[in-house]
């Protein structure tokens, strides 16, 4: 059963990995001032090639959904980072790029961490915290997702009459980078109480979640169009990939009960092996080899 959530999530990772490759190039030929809006998707759903590369994304979600009915959260999550050596191999094969020692680290350190993971994995559970305990972390999440909407909010309601700082500006496109990060983990953990209220048989509640799911889905994605618009794809996918990684297998022991202390070294070697996984994933994200791919993305191409 574990060894077939590991390969239900590297398959979503994959399709959610392309699907990030297609898009950025269409977020940047929209125009800046659409960044944080509702109108960027707007503009973007009216992109027939944005679409496609949007269902691609969506199609990796079911299979999201089948890793976290087979396997913990601890483990699903750093597999959702393995996609990123398909982006390596497509800039070597497509691209040219040249893979260097940091490259080559990266794809190992990736391959030994989720390895590492999955072996010394805890229990899948189908228990989780209480409301209240639930509610406070995701209170905690929501607030970096919320922040670069509120900070926006402020500069467009501000009479001051000079302007906006540019490094004002900037910390909102790396909140905006954080922001689509944490929409990406409330994701991950309410699909896991989503399967967990399927096997309870509480299906009211897994719409719920469901519904939750989807709207912080769309403030990720919104989130993350608008940082590709200001930054280049391998300053923006280190970050939200480690955020998105670390943020659900971090809650995981005090929403979902998934104990590390019953796992090698009493949760030492897991630890270990995130660390590898997540550092793999942030060296191999900022590759130019892997920037090259997603900047290049339709680049001959015209609407």
């Amino acid at each position: 059963m574990l060894a077939l959530g590991i390969v239900a999530a590297v398959g979503a990772s994959l399709l959610y990995n392309t699907s990030i490759a297609l898009q950025a190039l269409e977020a940047r030929q929209v125009d800046g001032e659409h960044s944080l809006r509702v109108s960027l998707l707007g503009r973007l759903v009216r992109n027939r090639r944005w679409l496609g590369a949007t269902a691609l994304g969506l199609a990796g979600w079911p299979l999201e959904i089948v890793a976290l009915l087979l396997a913990p959260l601890t483990v699903v999550q750093p597999c959702l980072a393995s996609g990123l050596v398909l982006l390596l191999w497509l800039g070597v094969t497509r691209l040219g790029e040249r893979p260097g020692r940091r490259e080559v680290l990266a794809v190992g350190a990736i391959i030994a961490g989720v390895a590492g993971v999955a072996l010394a994995a805890p229990e899948r559970t189908t228990d989780h915290a209480g409301t209240g305990a639930i509610a406070l972390a995701l209170a905690l999440v929501a607030i970096p997702i919320a922040a670069p909407y509120v900070l926006r909010g402020r500069i467009r309601h501000s009479p001051h009459p000079g302007g906006v700082k540019v490094g004002y500006a900037k910390a909102i496109g790396t909140l905006a980078v954080v922001s689509a990060g944490c929409g990406y983990a409330w994701t991950a953990i309410a699909s896991k109480l989503l399967t967990d209220e399927l096997a309870a048989g509480a299906a009211i509640v897994a719409v719920a979640w469901l519904a939750t799911a989807a709207a912080s889905e769309g403030l990720a994605l919104l989130s993350e169009m608008s940082a590709l618009q200001q930054r280049a794809a391998t300053h923006v996918a280190p970050t939200m990939f480690a955020v998105q990684v670390l943020i659900p297998v971090l809650l995981a022991p005090l929403i979902f009960g998934e104990s590390w202390g019953s796992t090698p070294l009493g949760g030492a070697v897991l630890v270990a092996a995130m660390a590898v996984a997540v550092a793999g994933t942030v060296l191999l994200a900022g590759s130019s080899a892997v920037g090259a791919v997603i900047e290049s993305a339709h680049s001959g191409d015209s609407d």
